[in-house]
C-alpha cells in the first residue's frame, strides 16, 4: 500500500515532537531532582541529614517508615507543613513528636510538589566516596612509631668482643707452646707487654690510626652536640588521630577556626571539644575508622548520639601531646608574627592541607612550599629564627606605608633622629626584621 506524502510528513513531525517532548520531560524531571536538593539544603539541612539521624531523624526512606508505622503520606506532608496539627490528628505523628525534644520549624509555604521533590532527592541520594588521607581503606593515618635496633647492635658487639678475646687467648697459648717446644722455655708475657711490643713495631700505623680516631670522635661529637634540641619530623602520638588534610584540605576549614586565639594571644591555642562538636554533633563519620575517632570526641563532650542526641553532663578532657616545644627561656608570640608580621601558618608549620597529625616539618620541606621564605637552618632552632629575621621584610619601602600606628611612630623617629640609618635600611628597598632590632637577644630571650 502506498503511503501519501502528507502521511509521511505527519509521522516525521510526530517523531520530532516526541523527541522534543522526551527531552523536555527529562529536563523537567532532572530540574525536580535539582529542586529537591536545593530545597533540602535551604530548609532541611540545618536539622536533618539524608543518611544519619541528627537533630531530626534521617530523611531517606521516611515515607516508607510512616506507612509502615500505620500512618499516611498525607499525614507526613501535613507534618512537614505544620507538625503540631499532624501530631494532634495522627497517633504516629504524636509518637514522632516525642522522638526529639527540639521543636520542628513550620513550613506551611512548601507545596506538596516541593515536599515530594525533597523526599525524592533523599530516597535517591547516594553518599559520595570519602577521600581519606593516608590510604584508601578509610583509615586515618597516624604517626609511624619507629622501633630502635640499638640493643641488637650492642648484643652483637658483646658477642664479637667475646669471640675476639677467646681467639686471641687461644692464639697466645699456642704461641707459648711453640716457643716452649723450640727453646725449651716459653715466655710468660702479659697482654700489656704484647700491646706495647705491637705499638713499638708499628709506630706510624698506630699513630695515624689514633689521629683518625680522635678526629672522628671530635667531628661526631660536634654533630651530636649540634643536634641537641633539634627534632626534625618529631610527631608524637595523639589521643585522637586528627587528619589535618581532611579538615584543612578536603573540607577547606580555616586554621583560625580551630586555633582561634592565634591573632589575639601568644599561643595559637588548641580547639576546645565544643569547637569540634560544632561540626561533629551532626557528622558521625563515614568509615568505621572515622566513627571510632569521632566517638572519642563524643566521650570527651559527654554527648550521647542516640536518637536526636543529648548531652549527659559526663565529659572527659582530651589530653593532647605538644608538638612544637620551645625551651623555657625562649619567647615567641603568635599574634606578633601572624598579625604584625603577616606570616602564613605554612611558613613554620608546613602545608597542613596535606598533613595528617601535626609534626615538626624539616626545613627543606618548609622551604619547598610556594610562598615560604627559603631557609637552611634546622626547624625550631635559634639559627632558623635568626635567618628568617634577616630575610623577612616588614615593609617594601617606607614604614609609614603600612598604615600601622606602631610603625608610623618608628618612621617618624627615624626621619627625625636617624635619617642616615633609615637611608641605609632602604638601600635594598625594604626594611627587614633584623634592621629593626630582630637580632637583639632580648627580642626572644627573657
Amino acid at each position: 500500500m502506498k503511503i501519501a506524502n502528507s502521511q509521511l510528513n505527519s509521522r516525521r513531525i510526530t517523531r520530532v515532537l516526541s523527541v522534543f517532548a522526551f527531552a523536555f520531560l527529562s529536563t523537567i524531571f532532572s530540574s525536580f531532582a535539582q529542586d529537591g536538593e536545593e530545597l533540602f539544603n535551604t530548609h532541611c539541612a540545618t536539622c536533618h541529614k539524608v543518611l544519619d539521624n541528627s537533630t531530626g531523624p534521617k530523611l531517606q526512606g521516611v515515607r516508607k517508615k510512616w506507612l509502615d508505622g500505620g500512618s499516611t503520606e498525607a499525614s507526613l506532608y501535613q507534618w512537614v507543613k505544620n507538625w503540631q496539627v499532624a501530631a494532634a490528628n495522627d497517633p504516629y505523628a504524636k509518637q514522632v513528636s516525642d522522638w526529639s525534644p527540639t521543636a520542628m520549624s513550620v513550613f506551611g509555604f512548601l507545596s506538596d510538589e516541593d515536599i515530594t521533590a525533597i523526599f525524592d532527592y533523599a530516597d535517591n541520594y547516594v553518599a559520595p566516596v570519602a577521600a581519606v588521607a593516608g590510604g584508601g581503606d578509610g583509615a586515618v593515618s597516624g604517626p609511624v612509631q619507629e622501633t630502635s635496633n640499638t640493643w641488637v647492635w650492642i648484643l652483637l658487639a658483646i658477642v664479637f668482643a667475646g669471640v675476639i678475646l677467646a681467639v686471641g687467648g687461644v692464639r697466645r697459648q699456642l704461641r707459648f707452646a711453640v716457643e716452649e717446644s723450640e727453646t725449651g722455655a716459653g715466655k710468660d708475657r702479659s697482654y700489656g707487654d704484647e700491646i706495647r711490643e705491637f705499638i713499638y713495631k708499628n709506630k706510624i700505623a698506630v699513630g695515624l690510626g689514633a689521629l683518625a680516631l680522635i678526629l672522628t670522635i671530635l667531628v661526631r661529637g660536634y654533630f651530636v652536640l649540634n643536634d641537641i634540641g633539634v627534632y626534625n619530623n618529631y610527631q608524637p602520638s595523639q589521643p585522637i588521630e586528627f587528619p589535618h588534610s581532611v579538615h584543612a584540605g578536603i573540607n577547606g576549614i580555616d586554621c583560625k577556626y580551630c586555633h582561634n586565639s592565634v591573632e589575639k594571644s601568644k599561643s595559637a591555642g588548641l580547639p576546645t571539644v565544643n569547637v569540634c562538636m560544632n561540626c561533629h554533633k551532626g557528622i558521625p563519620g563515614n568509615t568505621d575508622a572515622q566513627k571510632n575517632q569521632i566517638a572519642k570526641i563524643y566521650k570527651a563532650a559527654g554527648w550521647d548520639p542516640e536518637g536526636a542526641g543529648k548531652y549527659t553532663g559526663k565529659g572527659e578532657p582530651i589530653v593532647w601531646n605538644k608538638v612544637h616545644v620551645l625551651p623555657d627561656h625562649v619567647y615567641f608570640n603568635h599574634q606578633q608574627h601572624v598579625v604584625v608580621g603577616g606570616l602564613d601558618c605554612k611558613q613554620c608549620h608546613g602545608d597542613m592541607t596535606k598533613e595528617g597529625l601535626a609534626r615538626v616539618v624539616p626545613v627543606h620541606e618548609l622551604s619547598a612550599i610556594e610562598g615560604n621564605i627559603p631557609l637552611t637552618r634546622a626547624t625550631l632552632t635559634m639559627g632558623w629564627c635568626i635567618e628568617c629575621h634577616g630575610s623577612k621584610e616588614i615593609a617594601n619601602g617606607n614604614l609609614n606605608t603600612l598604615g600601622s600606628g606602631y610603625y608610623d611612630e618608628i618612621h617618624r623617629r627615624l626621619t627625625k633622629h636617624g635619617k642616615s640609618l633609615y637611608q641605609r635600611m632602604l638601600v635594598d628597598e625594604k626594611v627587614t626584621v633584623k634592621e629593626l632590632g630582630g637580632w637583639e637577644c632580648a627580642k626572644c630571650h627573657y
